[in-house]
Formats: structure tokens, C-alpha cells, sequence
């Protein structure tokens, strides 16, 4: 049985009208080489989980898609290792603006049962690509446009280590229902208005 995130089929229909067909065949691939993956929303965009660990992942931008690895630079393909080396928005695959971009079908399935290889083995990714990976934050359209109603807000935000980003991205991202998201978005809009990061409230005084 596919286990499909009503949040990736929001995400998608969301998107720019070139990316929807390369999100929706990238979904396809990954689903039909990996059955038992599992789809969540992660940093605000797709992530597919195996055997509890991050398989690979998938965003859309502006005027470009990206798609790539947890554990690229683990992987025998050197052009991975050598995109996964110096993390960006443009993925493992480099900047896809048509399915014309992409590795033939062939590939794309190699690579995802190399990757589910790797968690099935429990191999871990490199410390080093780790950090560089999570340098990298998605800020969602729907929050980023709420920021930048609130001067302060955006101000405090932007002045955020990536670390606290993360935690306000994950928390509003993460909800399950739109409502719980924009309470969410308003209690965080509010909080950096008045400088405070996402877990203020444990911080020691």
C-alpha cells in the first residue's frame, strides 16, 4: 500500500506550474523502488523516510527543482559525492527546471536503492556533510511572506543562527492541520517580534 502525506500533495499543487510534473515523477519513481517509504514534510518541503532514517528529499523553488540524498556523499555515483561535498539549493541533481533535466528513470531508481541500502545497513552520513546539509534552510513562501508583514520579526529572524531557524521552520511546518499552522505562525511572528527564539521559555535566565 503507497502511504502518501496529504501535506506533499499540498506542497505540489502549490508549486509553480514547471515543477509540478518533476515533483510528481520524482514521488512516482521513489514510491515504485521504495514501497515501504514513508513521506513527511521536513524544513518545509518533502522528505521520504526508510527504516527511520531520511532516504532522500525534494523541493521546488522559483524557477527551479532540487532533489538529492541524506547520504550522498556515501554513495558510489561520484558526481552525488562531489554536489553533496558543497551542499545548496540545487541538489544532488544540480538545477532541474523540466523532466528533461533529470537522470534517466533507470538511474534515478538505482540511486534510490543504493540510498535504501545504506539505512537498511544502518550506515550513518559523515558528521561533516551533516552540518553542512542542515546550514541549508527552506523558508516556506506562506511564512516568509508573514515575516516580512512584521519588520521586527523578520529582523530577528534573519539575524538567527540556523538553528533557531530551523526550530521555528519545523515547529509551523510540521503541523497537521492549516490552523494549527497559521496559530502557529502568528505565535512566532509575535515571539520574534520580541526577539525570542522558538524555545525561549526553557532557556536558563
Amino acid at each position: 500500500m503507497v502511504h502518501k502525506d496529504p501535506r506533499i500533495d499540498l506542497y505540489i499543487s502549490k508549486s509553480a506550474d514547471f515543477a509540478k510534473p518533476i515533483l510528481t515523477h520524482l514521488r512516482q519513481l521513489i514510491h515504485s523502488a521504495c514501497p515501504d517509504v514513508q513521506e513527511t514534510i521536513k524544513w518545509g518541503f518533502p522528505h521520504f523516510v526508510y527504516k527511520d532514517e531520511i532516504l532522500c528529499s525534494m523541493a521546488s523553488f522559483k524557477q527551479h527543482c532540487a532533489f538529492g540524498f541524506w547520504k550522498a556523499s556515501l554513495m558510489k555515483d561520484k558526481t552525488l559525492i562531489k554536489n553533496a561535498v558543497s551542499e545548496s539549493a540545487m541538489g544532488h541533481y544540480g538545477k532541474i527546471t523540466s523532466l528533461k533535466d533529470l537522470a534517466p528513470d533507470k538511474k534515478i531508481i538505482s540511486h534510490i536503492k543504493e540510498a535504501m541500502m545504506l539505512n537498511e545497513k544502518g550506515i550513518k552520513p559523515r558528521k561533516n556533510k551533516i552540518t553542512k546539509a542542515n546550514s541549508e534552510i527552506i523558508v516556506p513562501d506562506f511564512f516568509l511572506n508573514r515575516l516580512k508583514k512584521n519588520k521586527q520579526a523578520l529582523k530577528t529572524f534573519e539575524a538567527f543562527r540556523p538553528s533557531h531557524k530551523r526550530e521555528y521552520v519545523e515547529w509551523i511546518t510540521e503541523a497537521k492541520t492549516e490552523n494549527t499552522r497559521n496559530k502557529r505562525m502568528e505565535t512566532a511572528i509575535d515571539w520574534l517580534a520580541e526577539g525570542k527564539p522558538r524555545n525561549w521559555k526553557y532557556m536558563k535566565k
